[in-house]
């Protein structure tokens, strides 16, 4: 059982149950070992991180319960799990360098560091933390994926296209995820941020002066950055748990494409240090379908890996639909299709895969969410 309040300890430290089996997250246990000592047996109670003074870990320790310290000399804190923009982009005043984020992919590309058993175990703490946090913000939701190039311009009828459609799915009730990245990705997770066409169009008009993340990362992101309070308001205290009720933006991105900055256009970000992971957990979390946008060697790799699953699912089986935006595109520039064609034929993923020509063809091809999103302020 995970305990991740202060308030939740409370009560079942007053509930005179055993603490073997709690998994305490990042709590700040200060003032705490007398009363974690009077239940004697630690044995199978679990520290990770958090602040735990001296005191409270001998009181821990001698208990036999296990404690995994913070991790002060590492560019993130392995524990958090989710993000929201600001918390990647903090300091963006003093250039891109200075943020969290680049400082994060700078640690992640260091040679020294790669291979160093110490900073792998840190970043798969990282990344296990993010996974079972994000398995709790998309429990019980109609997830739509949208996979797209990275260099659709911001100032390009295609990337207002994308973010028309993030839209139009956030407004039917799904939550829109990507990759977390720019160009299409950052259209759709903007789209779905907005509340209404007339925002979207706004938005889109205020950012389409730096059309791309290169070669300033900085103007970029800080252009987004004011079209997003122009769209939310100010967000002084926002966190994952606070935006998370009513989020209709999801980005997952990676610190492997250290190239390509995260979009600021998420509600949330999980935000993953392998790759691997991160595109597998795109594509299962994508409840609802995958929208696949004009793409090259990226997009078409996430094609397939959201295809296999389908190819070799049991007949019981529940299957999402994938929809490729793009006849000419997916038939002649990048020929996917007929390769999907042929694997599907006389299978069962056959009914679920869709070309269509435009994004207005998208939202009848896919599932309803179970029920109507709750609408909030912005």
């Amino acid at each position: 059982m995970e305990i991740e309040s202060l308030e939740e300890l409370d009560d079942h430290l007053d509930s005179g149950e055993p603490l073997s089996g709690l998994r305490l997250q990042d709590l700040d246990l200060s003032g705490l070992g007398d009363r974690l000592a009077a239940h004697g047996d630690l044995t199978g109670l679990v520290v990770l991180g958090g602040r735990v003074p001296p005191a409270v870990a001998e009181v821990l320790l001698h208990g036999g319960a296990i404690v995994f310290p913070g991790i002060a000399d590492a560019p993130v804190d392995p524990w958090r799990g989710l993000y929201v923009p600001a918390d990647l982009y903090a300091g963006l005043e003093q250039g891109y360098a200075a943020t969290p984020d680049a400082r994060a992919y700078a640690w992640f590309v260091d040679a020294r560091l790669r291979s160093d058993a110490y900073c792998t175990l840190v970043r798969a703490i990282h990344d296990d933390s993010v996974t079972d946090a994000l398995d709790e913000f998309v429990a019980g939701r109609s997830v739509v994926g949208i996979m797209g190039g990275h260099a659709v311009g911001r100032h390009s009828a295609a990337y207002a296209g994308a973010a028309g459609l993030g839209h139009a799915l956030a407004e039917a009730g799904h939550v829109v995820a990507t990759g977390g990245g720019p160009g299409a990705m950052e259209a759709a997770n903007l789209g779905a941020l907005c509340r209404t066409p007339d925002a979207v169009a706004e938005a889109v008009r205020r950012i389409a002066c730096v059309p791309g993340f290169r070669p300033d990362v900085t103007a970029w992101a800080s252009v987004a950055l004011e079209a997003r309070e122009a769209v939310v308001g100010d967000e002084p205290t926002a966190t994952p748990e606070t935006l998370g009720p009513t989020a209709r933006s999801l980005g997952i991105p990676t610190w492997f494409y250290g190239h390509e900055p995260p979009n600021v256009f998420c509600d949330v970000i999980a935000k993953y240090f392998s790759n691997a992971i991160r595109e597998e957990g795109l594509l299962v979390r994508s409840t609802a379908g995958v929208v696949v946008l004009d793409g090259a060697a990226g997009t078409v790799q996430e094609v397939f890996q959201a295809v296999t699953p389908l190819y070799y699912a049991a007949d019981d089986e529940p299957l999402a639909p994938i929809v490729l935006v793009g006849r000419r595109h997916w038939t002649e520039t990048v020929p996917v299709w007929p390769a999907l064609q042929a694997l599907a034929r006389g299978r069962r993923m056959e009914q679920v895969l869709h070309l269509v020509d435009t994004i207005d063809d998208v939202l009848p091809l896919l599932p309803p969410p179970p029920s109507p999103s709750q609408p909030d302020s912005r």
